[in-house]
């Protein structure tokens, strides 16, 4: 179990690196988690960043540890604010293994809107399998913003949701596909919104919308 901590540590770590080199949050803002999987009985539990750390103050050893109802387990600073929606998400939808908060700018703008992204670009197709929906208002401090977005998307493919008047939330199998999806979902927003100044975006059929879903997770990269 230690070792497997420390390996998160590691990537969550490198991965917080990814945030500001995609132009996702500034300053302080925004976090990469990672639950990893308890082992001999031991309990899962969920690595982290500190709470108001710069990013380039952030290395394995500044990441810290908690368990999934969000409580301190390991490390010398205060955790993420944003823990608490975290570990919820990861007590009620165990096949999650990374989660990802970004304030990036146009994904944020559609949250503030509170309008979900339309699938309007096969990339949505394939990485997200439809529109990107948006969660409900939720106050930061307790998981009322994890309720909402388990509630959001335990029943949907996409692996975004945008937290109306917050930002937008990715989950995934681990923390780096939970990055790329935060990735891709700022370049989606952008695109989307860049498109309807020039006019109306022309839907994609369901149809074809499930055929670019199915081929992209199940065919495309190296396998």
């Amino acid at each position: 179990m230690r070792a497997a901590v420390e390996q998160a540590r590691e990537r969550v770590a490198a991965l917080h690196a990814e945030l500001p080199r995609w132009e996702l949050v500034v300053w302080t803002a925004g976090n990469v988690s990672e639950r990893v999987p308890g082992v001999d009985g031991h309990p899962d539990l969920l690595v982290i960043k500190p709470s108001g750390v710069s990013y380039d103050d952030l290395d394995a050893a500044a990441i810290v540890v908690c368990d999934l109802d969000g409580n301190l387990v390991e490390g010398t600073r205060n955790p993420s604010s944003d823990t608490a929606a975290h570990a919820y998400v990861y007590r009620h939808m165990p096949e999650v293994g990374g989660v990802v908060h970004t304030h990036s700018t146009y994904a944020t703008a559609w949250a503030a809107r509170g309008e979900e992204i339309p699938c309007v670009l096969t990339m949505m197709g394939d990485e997200f399998g439809g529109p990107i929906p948006v969660g409900p208002f939720a106050i930061i401090g307790d998981d009322s913003i994890g309720r909402g977005i388990v509630e959001t998307l335990k029943d949907h493919r996409s692996s975004a949701v945008l937290m109306q008047n917050h930002g937008p939330f990715t989950i995934g199998r681990d923390a780096k596909s939970a990055v790329k999806a935060a990735v891709l979902l700022e370049e989606v927003a952008r695109t989307v919104h860049i498109s309807r100044q020039l006019g109306d975006p022309l839907p994609i059929p369901q149809q074809a919308i499930d055929s670019l879903y199915d081929r992209y997770q199940n065919v495309y990269g190296q396998r």
